[in-house]
């Protein structure tokens, strides 16, 4: 699988260990971002970059991080066919991609540690999209898009 994942400052640390865990899994990364910790960089650019590779096909999934996971999760979600789920555990990982058939994970490298972070990757990665029940209401977030994104 076509992994595109970027952080701001705040989550670039925690985005090396989570582009290591990746590659050990034999995924292949789009790694983008902050090139650094000590340097300012915006979520906003980092999230950009995440959704533009999903929807532009050069992605299966995306994986975004920044202090909270908050904002980049409001930039992602902005384009049109993306569906975000911000997580802080590996359950709402697991439900985000069951219920909500979501194409990238948002997580805070200030709210999560490594291990929860990993295992979330985990977690999202492998949980298949439930469909039946749960893919009327993800056919009624498209709809809504078509209607109101313009």
């Amino acid at each position: 699988m076509i992994i595109s994942i970027a952080s701001d400052h705040a989550g670039y640390e925690l985005r090396q260990k989570v582009v290591a865990h990746l590659k050990e899994l034999g995924h292949e990364v789009l790694d983008g971002g902050a090139t650094t910790a000590d340097e300012p960089y915006s979520y906003v650019e980092a999230g950009k970059k995440i959704a533009e590779d999903v929807l532009g096909g050069k992605a299966d999934k995306g994986i975004a991080i920044c202090g909270t996971g908050i904002g980049i999760s409001i930039v992602v979600n902005k384009y049109k066919g993306i569906r975000c789920g911000l997580c802080a555990n590996e359950y709402m990982a697991r439900m985000c991609r069951q219920h909500n058939d979501a194409n990238v994970l948002a997580f805070g490298a200030r709210v999560v540690g490594q291990a929860v972070a990993l295992a979330m990757v985990d977690a999202y990665l492998t949980e298949p999209f439930a469909g039946e029940r749960h893919a009327v209401r993800v056919n009624d977030i498209k709809a809504m898009e078509e209607e109101f994104y313009k």
